[in-house]
């Protein structure tokens, strides 16, 4: 017999299965993110901290320029076109080749790296990046040069980290 006190012992596991469900969808969504980040860019980029003068630095970055639409943008086409050119990154200058994830990565893996990236930063909400964002990019591809154009575009505008 289905009483009240069992009606809502079942509704309470069932609050807690689908809660359950979503903790592990999301962290399951963090984890393919390092995962992702340490097999394409951690070979480079290390723990995210860069090698001064060589590979700029990701972590404490990503998140801040992922607060505008513009520096979400920029982000994306980095990882889709490469980046080639003359940074300036906290006082410190990088001439910098780094190559395009296009072919290598799909819409969701490099969603799931800046998203990860953006996680390791201070912010207290930080971005999260979608598949359809970066397949929105990925249909107007660049040359690496033009995104260094569009990193220099944005630095005037709004000093980049």
């Amino acid at each position: 017999m289905l009483t009240f006190t069992n009606m809502r012992r079942v509704a309470r596991r069932a609050v807690l299965f689908c809660l359950g469900g979503m903790i592990l969808t999301a962290c399951s969504g963090k984890h393919e993110g390092a995962a992702r980040y340490r097999t394409n860019c951690g070979i480079c980029h290390h723990g995210g901290e860069g090698m001064k003068g060589e590979i700029p630095p990701l972590i404490g970055r990503i998140d801040l320029i992922a607060a505008t639409a513009e520096g979400r943008h920029y982000l994306a086409d980095v990882l889709l076109n490469g980046l080639n050119g003359p940074l300036d990154i906290r006082g410190v200058h990088y001439n910098f080749s780094m190559p395009s994830f296009r072919n290598r990565l799909s819409d969701h893996e490099i969603a799931s790296i800046l998203t990860y990236l953006a996680a390791r930063g201070d912010s207290a909400r930080p971005p999260v990046f979608t598949a359809e964002e970066i397949a929105a990019l990925r249909a107007h591809p660049l040359p690496p040069s033009a995104v260094a154009d569009e990193r220099r575009r944005l630095d005037g505008i709004h000093r980049l980290p």
